[in-house]
């Protein structure tokens, strides 16, 4: 785009859009914010030709390339040399460990001592550092000429390094399957020319892996950004809607309340209704379920019975009715019969006791 001429409305929009999304902070630019700022717009599109994708300017992207792939190499090398010295410490540690199980032969023996003191020897000199332009005086006022003494015997030395690579080729092909047989559990099965086959192609398939990982999170960090866009997008036309909501509530409610209220009504009435017919209709479903025209003949029988049996009762207790009322008319003459009824009753008892336990009657 030329520097002095203006971007289209939609054009711009779609172009600004993707420079936000790829190269410049999230604007979250609405197509109003566009029409209104062109100047602004214009801006965004000039300055997307002088930056990358990250946000950098053009010539510090192509330095910090560089440099990450100097970075990149000096790593390399340093993770060769630490490989190889962690695997000549553990091939001392297994050694050390079965010595102590097992016996070893003196040339195993012999290797492995002159390993370690190649080793050590060389730890104290890289730590003793160049002996030029030194401003501290040496480790215990030890040089390197100092140390060059304990060195192994060259034939030795020799000797060792012969069968050091051996050793450290067996160290890594075993880690290299241990890796496989982790990436892989079914390759554990497999023959020694089979795993080979398999570790050596397995870093280019842990790079694709690691690309379609790259590449997933790239997708997702646009998706992201993508719905950051939309819901601010979303937030806004839900804003518009509720406003409208508002207005309407507030134009048309009013005017309308009246007349939902009373058909409201009716429907609650009718509603209701319906709700005491269902249960009277349940009511006398459950009932005649419950008696049956047998049942309903048996308690007519059984009523029949008990009101025959409180018929007779009802006319034996009219009967004791009037036999109380022929006493009460005799008044107290008749309280004094009774004390008297009484007083002899109890005198033939005690009589009656007495001829039948003579000695009770002396007690009493």
């Amino acid at each position: 785009m030329a520097s002095g001429d203006f971007c289209s409305p939609g054009e711009g929009m779609e172009i600004l859009q993707q420079v936000c999304s790829k190269q410049l902070p999230p604007c979250n630019l609405s197509k109003e914010d566009l029409l209104q700022n062109p100047y602004f717009s214009k801006l965004l599109l000039n300055l997307s030709q002088h930056v990358d994708e990250s946000g950098l300017s053009l010539t510090l992207a192509k330095e910090q390339a560089q440099a990450w792939k100097e970075v990149r190499l000096h790593k390399t090398t340093w993770l060769r040399s630490e490989i190889l010295h962690r695997v000549i410490q553990e091939l001392l540690v297994d050694y050390y460990v079965k010595m102590q199980d097992t016996n070893v032969t003196s040339e195993d023996k012999k290797f492995h001592e002159t390993l370690e003191q190649r080793l050590l020897v060389t730890e104290l000199m890289r730590l003793l550092g160049p002996s030029q332009e030194r401003e501290i005086p040496p480790l215990l006022g030890m040089e390197k000429a100092d140390l060059l003494e304990l060195m192994p015997l060259s034939e030795d030395f020799v000797w060792m390094r012969a069968r050091l690579q051996q050793e450290v080729e067996e160290q890594l092909k075993k880690k290299c399957f241990t890796l496989l047989c982790y990436y892989d559990p079914n390759s554990d099965a497999d023959s020694e020319t089979v795993k080979a086959a398999k570790v050596w192609k397995l870093a280019e398939v842990l790079v694709g892996e690691q690309q379609q990982c790259q590449d997933a999170k790239s997708q997702q960090k646009e998706q992201m950004l993508l719905l950051e866009k939309k819901s601010a997008t979303y937030s806004q036309v839900l804003l518009r809607c509720l406003t409208l909501l508002q207005r309407l509530l507030q134009e048309h409610r009013l005017k309308t309340q009246s007349e939902l209220d009373r058909i409201n009504a009716q429907y609650l009435e009718v509603k209701c209704s319906a709700m005491i017919l269902k249960l009277r209709m349940e009511e006398l479903k459950i009932l005649s379920d419950t008696y049956t025209v047998e049942k309903v003949e048996v308690h007519r029988l059984i009523r029949d019975r008990l009101e025959g049996a409180i018929h007779l009762q009802e006319q034996d207790m009219e009967k004791s009715r009037q036999v109380l009322n022929s006493y009460e008319v005799l008044g107290e003459e008749f309280d004094r019969l009774v004390k008297e009824y009484t007083v002899l009753k109890q005198a033939t008892e005690n009589k009656r006791v007495s001829l039948c336990c003579p000695g009770w009657s002396v007690v009493a």
